[in-house]
């Protein structure tokens, strides 16, 4: 009797451990067939980074995809990753700071998320190194999503599709935080904006300046020269430099930005330059939101430039409190920064909500 109880005992056992491993037996049967994703871009567009633990797949790409839409990953199943970034606004939010699930604000704006492909260090103060680093960080956040990772990963786990879709995408029945981050930064990685005006100009490698109306062509000449001063820090075709600038928003700060993470007092009030394209798309701008418009944001430039201590070489201009160019030389500025909306992008299906 005794050694009948050990077997009975051990089978179960066996079969507890089998379903541990294979939560659905469906998926035993369940074909692991990785199809690359290719990215398409421009050839005036640099390769962009790849990272080699991470390979994009369709699959992979499919489930970012879905869970990038899906509140399922928010405390309260009332927030996902779109929520903050729309693709109305070019996957930023229209708002100045961003609400979490507690009705809790942020203290710094929603960045839009353009050709993040080609970026290494993420967020306004580049704390974290990698997408699929940044992706781990908005569902545990208190003011963000406000869930639990191990929460999250139980309700994946129990979810009536999602099992197969992590199968299809990495090969096993492993569903955990890391999985999730990755098949996010994989959708994240397609969001490519490469079919603006702009775009047309310098197609094939060739700049071809009769794309641009004269006013534009104005504004192209003072954005590339230091006229204006705008390509240091927002170089084409990626608009942005991916590197932190104090561009002379404060005297003092209330927010230290990059010093936060590299705690060297000389990067105080630093923050990424970010990408330009869609810039008229996603407003308000600046870390926290502060300026409403894009004309805003040129009158900052142009006369509301502050000194502080760490302010970037490149505002060459401060000491007059910036570049004090006339209402025509700005009006041929913003039609040239005009250029880089790319309507595609705010179109495209392959980035829409799939549910």
């Amino acid at each position: 009797m005794s050694s009948l109880k050990t077997l009975s005992f051990l089978f179960i056992i066996s079969i507890l451990t089998s379903c541990e491993k294979d939560p659905d037996p469906n998926l035993a049967s369940f074909e692991y067939d990785p199809q690359p994703y290719q990215i398409n871009y421009p050839p005036h567009f640099p390769p962009p980074l790849q990272n080699p633990d991470n390979p994009l797949t369709v699959d992979g790409v499919a489930l970012g995809r879905k869970l990038f839409y899906d509140p399922i990953l928010s405390g309260d199943s009332s927030q996902s990753c779109a929520s903050c970034h729309k693709q109305a606004f070019a996957f930023s939010d229209g708002l100045a700071t961003s609400p979490g699930i507690d009705g809790v604000n942020g203290n710094r704006n929603s960045m839009a998320l353009i050709n993040l492909a080609w970026t290494q260090e993420l967020t306004w103060d580049g704390r974290a190194q990698s997408l699929e680093e940044q992706g781990l960080e908005p569902v545990p956040n208190p003011i963000e999503m406000h869930l639990p990772w191990a929460d999250a990963e139980q309700r994946l786990k129990n979810h009536p599709t999602y099992p197969f879709e992590f199968y299809a995408a990495f090969g096993d029945t492993v569903i955990d935080s890391n999985r999730a981050a990755m098949a996010l930064s994989q959708f994240v990685r397609t969001l490519i904006s490469a079919d603006a005006k702009i775009d047309k100009v310098f197609a094939q490698n060739v700049i071809d300046l009769t794309q641009l109306s004269p006013l534009e062509l104005q504004g192209f000449d003072l954005y590339t020269t230091e006229q204006a001063d705008c390509f240091h820090c927002h170089d084409i075709p990626l608009t942005t430099n991916d590197n932190f600038h104090n561009n002379g928003l404060d005297a003092s700060f209330t927010d230290f930005g990059r010093s936060l993470v590299t705690n060297n007092s000389l990067d105080d009030g630093k923050f990424r330059a970010p990408t330009l394209r869609n810039i008229a798309l996603t407003a308000p701008y600046m870390h926290d939101g502060r300026f409403n418009s894009l004309d805003e944001v040129l009158d900052h430039y142009n006369f509301g430039l502050v000194h502080s201590p760490t302010i970037d070489p490149l505002m060459k201009k401060a000491d007059q409190g910036g570049l004090l160019l006339d209402n025509q030389q700005i009006a041929a500025l913003k039609a040239f920064l005009l250029t880089f909306t790319d309507s595609s992008f705010i179109t495209n299906p392959d980035f829409s909500n799939p549910f």
